[in-house]
């Protein structure tokens, strides 16, 4: 029988938590088809299918989410969803009365650093431990632990590969708690770094590396807490990839689900309306009818709960996992921070730890390596007989 993930469902960008008032029921009763004629702009990197998911996804349905600042939500959930965003020792998440007099900050101007992101962010005190010392092990003992991490890829039925800041700021995109991250800034009381214009940064060796290794058949799914969209531009695949803190660059429609990726960012966080409308068409009573939902973006805020059907793909792969390879995230927000621990429940199941700070599960790890990801990525690469050229040919 399938396993039940005993620990709450939490959400968030980084790592902390919020508790999530859900309360807007959507219809997805309608299969999405292609757009026709679509009024939006696709990133051209992306293949056709990044911006459909399977039939069967589309007709599940969606917890009710409440957006902030936007015309009046229709109806109320009967049931509390159980998704709550938590960090650090908070083990209650943020008490629903306080985070409903929580609200998000203005932007005034367009984004422009990614590093602006953070600041659409609710406001949060506990953002977990940020700024500790990063820790860079020596060449002989990277190569030897990246030939072990080789071996375990090619003994694992169902290889599981978890992603965090840490592997796009090669990129230019700031993470949020390595000695100059943005929550530690914050918590120093200086200003937090800029980063890469959003529309101007691309996928890491990182980013190709892991779509590369999917398509040789040693990955089987990705599960990110970045909203950098950079997964998708590196081409992985939409079904295989949940992005459990939304994307920057992908709107949604709240009534049929379909997913449209801008190659511009979108300017708000918190599932707000956009302003745009749906494209598609569905079919009702024997003829296609133009669905003209809402579009909300989808970056989720310290309150919302974890989008589907991202989340249960993610619990499920996690299960499945007898590999979990987590690459440059401090595990400090739940689950996504709990979920490679599934792995080893399962028989001869391991976890490995890619990341340059310590993380609160080093000790439960099979293996901990403490250096630059591409490093890593590129190693293993060789590990397997893989070129380096061929990861990053679609670059």
């Amino acid at each position: 029988a399938a396993r039940s993930v005993s620990h709450p469902i939490v959400c968030g960008h980084g790592e902390d938590a919020r508790e999530r008032p859900a309360d807007r029921p959507t219809d997805r009763s309608s299969v999405r088809t292609r757009p026709s004629a679509p009024r939006t702009v696709l990133l051209p990197s992306l293949p056709p299918t990044c911006s459909e998911m399977d039939t069967a996804a589309s007709t599940q349905t969606v917890e009710s989410v409440k957006g902030r600042g936007e015309e009046g939500v229709e109806g109320e959930n009967k049931e509390k969803n159980a998704a709550v965003r938590r960090s650090g020792k908070d083990s209650g998440g943020i008490p629903k009365s306080r985070a409903r007099k929580r609200k998000a900050r203005p932007l005034a101007q367009p984004l422009k650093g990614s590093g602006s992101y953070a600041e659409m962010l609710s406001e949060y005190k506990n953002k977990g431990h940020c700024g500790a010392k990063e820790i860079f092990e020596s060449t002989e003992a990277v190569e030897q632990k990246v030939k072990m991490l080789a071996k375990y890829i090619r003994d694992s039925k169902h290889v599981v590969v978890y992603t965090g800041a840490g592997i796009s700021t090669a990129a230019g995109i700031p993470d949020f708690r390595g000695p100059k991250g943005i929550w530690t800034c914050e918590k120093k009381g200086v200003a937090p770094p800029v980063g890469a214009a959003w529309d101007e940064t691309k996928p890491t060796f990182t980013h190709f590396a892991i779509n590369l290794l999917y398509k040789k058949k040693y990955v089987h799914a990705l599960i990110s807490q970045n909203v950098d969209g950079l997964h998708l531009r590196s081409g992985f695949p939409r079904d295989r990839l949940s992005e459990l803190h939304g994307n920057m660059f992908m709107e949604k429609c709240e009534r049929c689900q379909y997913e449209y990726l801008r190659s511009n960012p979108i300017n708000s966080v918190g599932l707000k309306l956009t302003g745009s409308r749906c494209t598609q068409t569905r079919t009702a009573t024997g003829r296609p009818v133009g669905c003209r939902g809402r579009l909300r973006d989808t970056t989720l805020d310290w309150e919302d709960v974890l989008p589907e059907p991202d989340f249960s793909r993610a619990n499920e792969h996690s299960q499945k996992a007898t590999l979990a390879i987590t690459l440059g995230t401090s595990l400090q927000i739940n689950p996504a921070g709990l979920m490679p621990l599934e792995s080893l429940k399962n028989p001869d199941g391991k976890l490995v730890i890619v990341n340059l700070q310590t993380t609160p599960h080093d000790k439960k790890a099979t293996l901990v390596i403490h250096t630059y990801v591409d490093r890593v990525m590129k190693g293993l690469l060789k590990e397997l007989g893989l070129s380096t050229k061929e990861a990053t040919e679609e670059r």
